[in-house]
């Protein structure tokens, strides 16, 4: 028996909100309660970091006006990516790809300046800045279903746009753009899964024994 193993209740919980966290598109504007966003970014700022150099910092968009333009930062980005998709450019703008206009709350994660002195974990890794950050993003994620709370990761933006909007340091970088806030109702599958445009791989052909894994489409 393992003294330290949570009690089956409590690994339920943690298995049911991995399995059933959503990258969401779709909000109602009803605002996020303080408390319950201060409990989202407390458990954000507990991830694991390399070196222990804690590389996040969030910028919370209050100003109506800034939403504003961050989404028509976004939609710009939106038209590049549909052009660069070609055959699946059509397909692709009819996706709901974000929920920047709707949310209750919007942040803005960024990877702070000065990451170059951070030699520990990240001399032949410098990457490893953004794998923490991540960490920080996914407790957030997960928190906020627990919470009944959805949120969505925008990626599709212009980094230097956006870090002249928020008066973003140099050398700091934005790396994403979360929508957070009530939904009437999560997914029951991915998004992207549910409208044909991917599926989730099998995890037997992603695992490795001793070597790269094989995928079905290799053996």
């Amino acid at each position: 028996m393992n003294a330290h193993r949570y009690s089956a209740v409590e690994l339920d919980a943690i298995y049911r909100v991995i399995a059933e966290r959503r990258d969401m598109r779709h909000f109602r504007p009803d605002p996020v309660a303080p408390e319950i966003l201060q409990r989202l970014l407390a458990a954000a700022h507990a991830a694991p970091s390399v070196g222990y150099m804690q590389p996040w910092r969030f910028i919370r968009v209050v100003d109506s006006t800034l939403r504003r333009e961050i989404h028509a930062v976004v939609e710009a980005e939106r038209r590049r990516t549909a052009d660069a998709l070609n055959e699946r450019s059509d397909e692709f703008m009819q996706l709901k790809v974000e929920g920047v206009r709707e949310c209750g709350e919007l942040l803005v994660v960024a990877l702070t300046e000065g990451r170059e002195n951070y030699v520990f974990g990240r001399r032949t890794l410098p990457e490893m800045d953004l794998a923490s950050a991540a960490c920080a993003i996914q407790n957030l994620w997960l928190t906020a279903r627990a919470e009944g709370l959805g949120m969505g990761w925008v990626s599709l933006f212009d980094p230097e746009r956006l870090a002249e909007l928020l008066d973003i340091p140099a050398g700091a970088l934005p790396i994403a753009i979360l929508c957070l806030g009530h939904v009437d109702a999560f997914y029951d599958r991915p998004m992207l899964a549910e409208q044909g445009w991917a599926e989730r791989m099998a995890v037997t052909d992603l695992v490795g024994i001793d070597g790269w894994p094989e995928t079905r489409s290799e053996s």
